[in-house]
């Protein structure tokens, strides 16, 4: 797991000098491909083998959103955003997000005129990603969507029975959301 995550930001120095690839090396799009490749794996794993496992299979330990207070695992979004928390104190040029047109925290909703085209594609051809570039401040940004679907039982059940959820029809295999990756140009 590590030796990707250290090839793919390595590879950000390749990146961030030239919006295309330089000869021999790697293209924003394939860095955030991989950066995304890393995400999406680390990500599956903790929603199939620590949450839907101990929590639906087990009935060991629940996840929660209020995981402090009710001694409980962190939902898969919320690992999720502490690790892209993390990502961005160390100000690297990669930044990465879990949005949606449907969040359950309004914290979550696409703010960018690429977030949200970028999430409306996804929605519509489940499986393919989106390509942008977007000036924000003072910085141009390669900006990457990926479709983010509902992997197990626990993100549909989670959503569906969630009282913020503005949406509760989503099943297995549903596109909930879109994962956007940001890298500095």
């Amino acid at each position: 797991m590590l030796l990707p995550t250290a090839l793919a930001l390595a590879s950000l120095v390749a990146c961030k000098s030239a919006s295309s690839s330089p000869a021999g090396g790697v293209s924003p799009q394939q860095l955030a491909d991989a950066v995304h490749a890393v995400l999406e794996s680390d990500r599956a794993v903790y929603t199939r083998e620590v949450v839907n496992r101990l929590q639906n299979e087990l009935g060991v330990i629940k996840a929660s959103e209020h995981w402090k207070e009710d001694k409980a695992l962190p939902l898969p979004a919320q690992m999720f955003r502490m690790g892209a928390d993390l990502t961005a104190q160390k100000e690297a040029g990669v930044h990465y997000a879990l949005l949606s047109q449907w969040p359950i925290s309004r914290q979550n909703l696409p703010r960018t005129d690429v977030e949200k085209g970028g999430l409306a594609f996804v929605v519509e051809n489940p499986t393919q990603n989106y390509y942008g570039s977007e000036r924000l401040g003072d910085t141009n940004y390669f900006t990457a969507v990926y479709p983010d679907k509902a992997i197990a039982p626990a993100c549909v059940q989670c959503h569906n029975q969630h009282a913020s959820s503005p949406r509760h029809d989503f099943a297995l295999g549903d596109v909930m959301g879109g994962v956007v990756i940001r890298l500095a140009q």
